[in-house]
């Protein structure tokens, strides 16, 4: 979540949203008291009805085909890397949102290797489209440093106003900047960053977001408001709009799951993860997982999604084929585990600690935490790189 804007009705959103005990930090929203019993959740996912089988719809133009439509994921195996990564460093980028750095670590040895100045208040680092670049998202100073993965040098920042988070369409024609104070999604051409179309939205917060298996489509989460848009990837439009059933909404990362049927949306006041028929962009359903639910990342067989639970130091795993929750892992003493990324080999899930100044690894296969590093002020969506796929989508890391 960002950093509260100065217009009264701005504040009186925010201040509604419970942000308190956290309110020095931007970047994604503080966790809130358990409100499981606003809304009916389970250990188990509701399964919406069958969709009825349609004809095959063309995908948005310039895509790539997906490697195996039953698997939206199936480019990401482990340690399956483009040609135009091989030769990359293997590295872990964390932006450190009120240090105004991003923090450079060596997987293999857990240790910080380099810290990069950036501009202010940076919250992502985002692969490009064509996995040459990583952007770091200066929110408030309103730039886009690219670094380059190659070198890890930094190169001269580009002009990107309101940049909190960044995604690509899956053609790679352009870019969408999530401008969540400016209430916009800003289209701009992928690789001179120049604006091609804004897209005003009336909802608060545009944060997160991912695409349908054919790319026509992508969902976004609005946290300020508790809301999800379904814009139109071709026509760079808002075609439909929905509000969270709970009070207090706030939707945070998005995923498709592998068979491209749902997509879940984390959201940290309800405590869990809504499962939404992206196609019918029905009300959706509440799986409760853990305080604070967070981030949402695949692992390398598209089995299992891990779950952070920012408020109560956990990560919950959700088994795709089972349809229900599995296991919990606690990170020992605590933490608020938050934005990240799983390793190109998939043994490793990398986890920023939002309030803690420090970053997790954690054992894939057992839950154990590997290493427990500091960094500086507000680390938030960390990016390991290179990882496995075709290309970019944006935000940590979703590839295809």
């Amino acid at each position: 979540m960002l950093t509260p804007p100065s217009s009264p009705l701005r504040r009186v959103l925010i201040a509604g949203a419970a942000l308190t005990a956290f309110a020095v930090l931007p970047g994604c929203g503080a966790s809130s008291p358990d409100h499981a019993d606003q809304v009916r959740a389970t250990t188990k996912a509701a399964v919406p009805p069958a969709p009825v089988k349609k004809p095959a719809v063309q995908g948005l133009p310039g895509m790539p085909p997906l490697l195996d439509p039953a698997d939206v994921y199936a480019a990401d195996r482990p340690n399956r890397l483009s040609p135009v990564v091989k030769d990359f460093p293997s590295r872990v980028y964390v932006p450190n949102t009120n240090s105004n750095t991003v923090t450079v670590i060596d997987p293999a040895t857990y240790k910080v290797v380099e810290t990069i100045p950036v501009g202010v208040q940076p919250q992502h680092v985002v692969p490009s489209w064509d996995l040459k670049t990583l952007w770091v998202n200066n929110d408030r100073g309103n730039t886009l440093t690219p670094i380059d993965p190659r070198t890890g040098r930094a190169g001269e920042p580009v002009d990107v106003h309101d940049p909190y988070n960044l995604y690509f369409t899956p053609n790679g024609k352009y870019a969408i900047v999530m401008a969540s104070l400016d209430r916009e999604l800003v289209f701009r051409d992928a690789h001179t960053m120049k604006t091609v179309r804004t897209e005003p939205v009336s909802c608060y917060g545009v944060n997160h977001a991912d695409f349908s298996p054919d790319g026509r489509y992508f969902i976004v989460s609005c946290e300020f408001s508790g809301e999800l848009l379904k814009v139109d990837t071709e026509r760079m439009e808002v075609t439909a709009q929905q509000k969270l059933p709970f009070h207090g909404a706030m939707p945070q990362d998005v995923k498709i799951s592998p068979d491209g049927k749902r997509f879940y949306i984390a959201d940290m006041m309800a405590d869990g993860v809504w499962i939404l028929d992206g196609d019918k962009f029905t009300q959706p359903v509440l799986l409760h997982t853990g305080k604070g639910a967070h981030g949402l990342y695949v692992s390398r067989d598209s089995r299992e999604m891990y779950i952070s639970n920012r408020g109560e130091g956990t990560i919950s795993i959700f088994d795709f084929t089972q349809n229900r929750l599995t296991k919990k892992w606690h990170l020992p003493d605590g933490g608020s585990p938050d934005m990240g990324g799983v390793s190109a080999d998939g043994k490793v899930l990398w986890l920023s600690g939002r309030y803690n100044s420090e970053v997790y690894a954690i054992d894939t296969r057992t839950g154990h935490q590997l290493a427990r590093i500091p960094v500086g002020s507000g680390p938030h969506g960390l990016a390991v790189y290179p990882q496995p796929g075709r290309y970019s989508l944006g935000h940590t890391g979703i590839f295809r």
